[in-house]
């Protein structure tokens, strides 16, 4: 999500990432009722996805009756979420989470980031948290890697180029750690292991 060189390269690649809608919703629907005994979503009614590409999380998440918004800065990225007769009742939004949010602060009871803290810089992140801080009123939380690396996993985020190798190692504590304009992020983190590589982090803000 910085600005010039990434929204330029994810509105590029958006008919890509277009392939893989279905089969990252079986994902997303796995996962969530995997963890569905120590969090379930359902139990939310508003929530917010934050950098939702093609809009499969969001589908997910809608499918389950909560009330869904999508943001991203990718139009491309937003015109193939909109394009599902299946996300009609999604609000999807152009915007970028470290320029700031367009919603008033409590906006929603959730927000949620799938994949999108490890390719951020840390001052990136943490403006990030702070603001899914302002506009969650219950959790916020970060699905992304945990501290277990693959080779091809290395390779292919060494090629991208982000700060998955710092993100990995610090994530829990950055969380915990975070401050903006004088203000705490969170209150708490709480780790779930979502799968061999990969983890929740749930977050109550502050």
């Amino acid at each position: 999500m910085i600005k010039n060189r990434s929204d330029y390269l994810f509105n590029l690649i958006a008919p890509l990432y277009g392939l893989f809608y279905k089969p990252q919703k079986k994902h997303y629907a796995r996962i969530i009722e995997d963890i569905s005994d120590k969090l379930d979503l359902t139990a939310f009614e508003t929530v917010l996805d934050v950098g939702c590409g093609t809009g499969a999380l969001c589908s997910v998440l809608n499918e389950k009756s909560l009330t869904v918004t999508g943001i991203d800065p990718a139009e491309n990225m937003l015109n193939i979420a909109r394009n599902k007769l299946e996300n009609k009742a999604i609000r999807f939004i152009k915007a970028n989470v470290v320029e700031g949010l367009p919603f008033e602060s409590n906006s929603f009871d959730i927000s949620l980031a799938s994949y999108v803290a490890h390719g951020l810089q840390p001052e990136e992140r943490r403006r990030m948290y702070a603001e899914m801080s302002r506009v969650s009123r219950v959790k916020v939380i970060i699905y992304d890697y945990n501290q277990n690396r693959s080779l091809p996993i290395t390779i292919a985020e060494w090629l991208e180029g982000g700060d998955y190798f710092r993100f990995i190692q610090y994530a829990k504590y950055e969380m915990e750690n975070c401050e903006f304009e004088l203000r705490d992020c969170f209150s708490e983190v709480e780790v779930i292991n979502a799968g061999p590589r990969t983890a929740w982090y749930i977050c109550t803000p502050n």
